[in-house]
């Protein structure tokens, strides 16, 4: 049974983190996008008169929205891959090793980049999008860097889980 647990623990964390990376980092793009498309209402808002090459405003919020939800919806079913992994963790009597406490920890931190940074400053230019207000081009850099960080915190944890390296132990 620990075996069957370990493979689903694996496969959530396949299947729920892989989109949050991809959707997370293609962020960035639609609020540059929204970003040159203007305010609602703006003279460049008819796809018509948007140039060659760019996206129109309901295009690009259209895209925005996607990926804000595909990264929303994602977290939630995210929340599967530390439960399953305890589970692991008690049935094979690791809990205590220094590399599982650290990859819960970097677990934890990138729960919390996603929560409380990365989800709710997309909401905020999704919410300004709709709105018609025109979208700050400069969110764009700090969601590409809390992004990062989330990816960041996910490698470093697929790393302990592989090489699971000697460290301190309860």
């Amino acid at each position: 049974m620990t075996t069957v647990f370990l493979v689903l623990h694996v496969l959530a964390a396949i299947i729920a983190i892989g989109p949050i990376a991809v959707a997370g980092s293609l962020f960035p793009r639609a609020v540059r996008q929204l970003a040159a498309a203007g305010p609602s209402g703006a003279a460049g808002e008819a796809d018509a008169e948007v140039p060659a090459g760019t996206l129109g405003r309901a295009e690009a919020l259209a895209n925005a929205r996607l990926l804000h939800r595909i990264t929303k919806i994602y977290a939630v079913v995210g929340a599967a891959i530390p439960a399953m992994g305890l589970i692991v963790a008690i049935r094979m009597n690791i809990l205590g090793h220094g590399w599982l406490l650290t990859s819960i920890a970097l677990t934890l931190a990138a729960a919390l980049v996603l929560a409380f940074l990365v989800l709710p400053h997309q909401a905020r230019v999704v919410e300004s999008a709709e709105l018609g207000q025109d979208v700050d081009a400069s969110s764009a850099g700090r969601l590409a860097m809390l992004t990062g960080i989330f990816n960041l915190l996910w490698f470093l944890v697929a790393v302990l889980m592989v090489a699971q390296p000697r460290l301190p132990s309860l």
